[in-house]
Formats: structure tokens, C-alpha cells, sequence
């Protein structure tokens, strides 16, 4: 063992006390509420202590948001069928995302918040973080242009943006706590199946738009 392994375990180790304290800080007071400082004492470390594992709040929040999407990609891949069709796939991704954000929606309900707020900090990072989600949409979609159940002269990136803005519409009545996790799964998904209408092609024999219930017109 190295002599500087001991200090890569021991900052590993501080950098999740500070990530705990972080998470527990952002639920009680809110993102804006927290303090760096704060974050620190409740991590059990002096304030100036702090900085040499993280620079900012932002950095905390990213680092979360990250961690959920990279195990949101992980999981689709792992359970991913590519000869399913395009819409079946993007459905499989979007389900797993929502489990995850499910899961923990008051940090959701931060970041969802952030991006409305383009003068913060955390927001252009959420963004960023944001466009590889698309890219990754753009992906799926591409090797549905590729297999021709999507429209030949498609614009997959834009698709891609429509897809991802569209769930993010579709969950900010859930972050507000307007409606319950399963209605914004609902949301998502029905909002997904109307883009579909105009992207998959013609002459694909598998689609087949879900049947609307009388109740799901009302608004």
C-alpha cells in the first residue's frame, strides 16, 4: 500500500459526510438556504476544512443530479432490448429515470427549480447536465432512423430536446406536489406517445398509440 492511500481513503470518507450533510441541509432549508459553512459543521469538519474536498453548494447539488442519471443510464442499458421499438425504448428509459427521481423528489424538485432560474449558478450546470440526457436520447432515437420506424428526413437531436423538455413540463406539477408520482409517470409517458404521432413512420406496423381513457381528456 502507498503511503498516500490512507489519505485518498480518509477524503473519501469526508467527501460522503459531506455529501450526507449536504442532501440533509438542502431537504430542510432548500437549496438557497444552505451555506457552504453549514454544510461543513453538520459534516463534523471546521469551514475552511470543507474546501478541500468541494469549492461550492453547486458542486454538491451537480455531483447528486450526475449520480442519478449516470444509474438511470446504467440500469436502462443493462435491461435494454435494441430490437424493441423506438417508442417501447425511450418508454423503458423514462421509467427507469422516473423510478429513480421518484425516489428522492425533494432533490428533483431543486434542480427543476434551478433551471427556471437561468441567474443562479447550479443552473447552467443543471443545463449542461441536462443536454447529455438529450444525447443520449438522440441516441436511441438515431438507431430508430437507422431501423426506419422513425421518419426518414427526422431532426434527432431536436426530437431528442422536444422529448426531454416535454418529461420536464410533465414533472413540475409533481415537484410542486399538484399531483402524485404515478400521474406524472402518466404525463410523461402520454406526452412521449403524442410526439411519436408525428415522428414514426408511416408504413411501421408497430404502432400503435395507447387507447386515451374519457378521464384523461379532462383538464
Amino acid at each position: 500500500m502507498r503511503e498516500d492511500d490512507g489519505r485518498l481513503v480518509r477524503g473519501r470518507k469526508s467527501r460522503e459526510r459531506i455529501r450526507r450533510a449536504a442532501l440533509e441541509l438542502f431537504r430542510e432549508k432548500g437549496f438557497d438556504g444552505a451555506t457552504l459553512r453549514e454544510i461543513a459543521r453538520r459534516a463534523g469538519m471546521g469551514a475552511s476544512s470543507i474546501y478541500r474536498h468541494v469549492q461550492s453548494k453547486e458542486e454538491l447539488l451537480i455531483d447528486e443530479l450526475e449520480a442519478i442519471q449516470e444509474e438511470a443510464w446504467r440500469r436502462f442499458r443493462e435491461a435494454d432490448d435494441r430490437s424493441r421499438p423506438t417508442r417501447q425504448r425511450v418508454h423503458h428509459f423514462l421509467e427507469v429515470q422516473h423510478e429513480l427521481l421518484a425516489a428522492d423528489p425533494d432533490l428533483t424538485m431543486i434542480a427543476l427549480r434551478a433551471t427556471t432560474r437561468p441567474e443562479a449558478r447550479v443552473a447552467r450546470k443543471t443545463l449542461l447536465l441536462n443536454d447529455r440526457t438529450i444525447g443520449l436520447l438522440a441516441e436511441i432515437l438515431q438507431m430508430g432512423r437507422k431501423r426506419e420506424d422513425l421518419v426518414a428526413d427526422i431532426d434527432v437531436l431536436a426530437a431528442a430536446s422536444t422529448l426531454f423538455h416535454v418529461t420536464q413540463g410533465a414533472r413540475i406539477p409533481w415537484a410542486n406536489g399538484l399531483v402524485k408520482a404515478s400521474a406524472c409517470q402518466r404525463n410523461v409517458l402520454a406526452g412521449v406517445d403524442l410526439l411519436f404521432r408525428g415522428i414514426h413512420a408511416p408504413e411501421a406496423r408497430w404502432w400503435k398509440p395507447r387507447p386515451v381513457s374519457p378521464g384523461a381528456r379532462r383538464t
